[in-house]
């Protein structure tokens, strides 16, 4: 595996990052009625995802440390696994998008991306390459059913 600090350490890392680019932009933050309760709302959604994830895999009696996808014992395929392929990072995703409308700086916007890269590249990709290994035609049946984000 190429990634050696856990997910939800990297998430941590990246809302620090987006709060210095929200405070060292000069910008005025939005200012709506609805700024809070939709942030508020999407970052819920967001920990719903990954309680629903973890869930899954206890379900399936499997591991859930993503940096030892080599001791997994089951495919997880059901639950939020039906829509995404990567849950647990999706669910990372959408904290981070509600932190960004919570913060109001569009800047943000491009630390959003950055993260999606940076958990693809360093995290999926080598998640689903151990997969293959593991499963082999049941992970490329899955594969070919789910896309990889949503």
């Amino acid at each position: 595996m190429k990634l050696k600090i856990p997910p939800p350490l990297i998430a941590l890392i990246f809302s620090v990052l987006m709060w210095g680019v929200s405070l060292l932009s000069n910008h005025a933050p939005l200012e709506s009625a609805v700024v809070v309760p939709l942030s508020i709302l999407i970052f819920l959604a967001g920990l719903a995802i990954n309680i629903s994830a973890a869930f899954s895999f206890r379900k399936a009696d499997t591991t859930m440390n993503p940096r030892k996808p080599k001791k997994a014992a089951n495919l997880v395929d059901t639950g939020v696994y039906k829509l995404s392929r990567n849950p647990m990072y999706l669910g990372f995703l959408f904290i981070l998008i509600g932190w960004t409308i919570w913060l109001g700086s569009v800047f943000n916007i491009a630390i959003l991306l950055l993260f999606i890269w940076y958990i693809t590249v360093f995290q999926i990709v080598p998640e689903e390459k151990v997969l293959e290994v593991l499963f082999a035609k049941e992970f490329e049946s899955y594969r070919s059913r789910v896309r990889r984000w949503i």
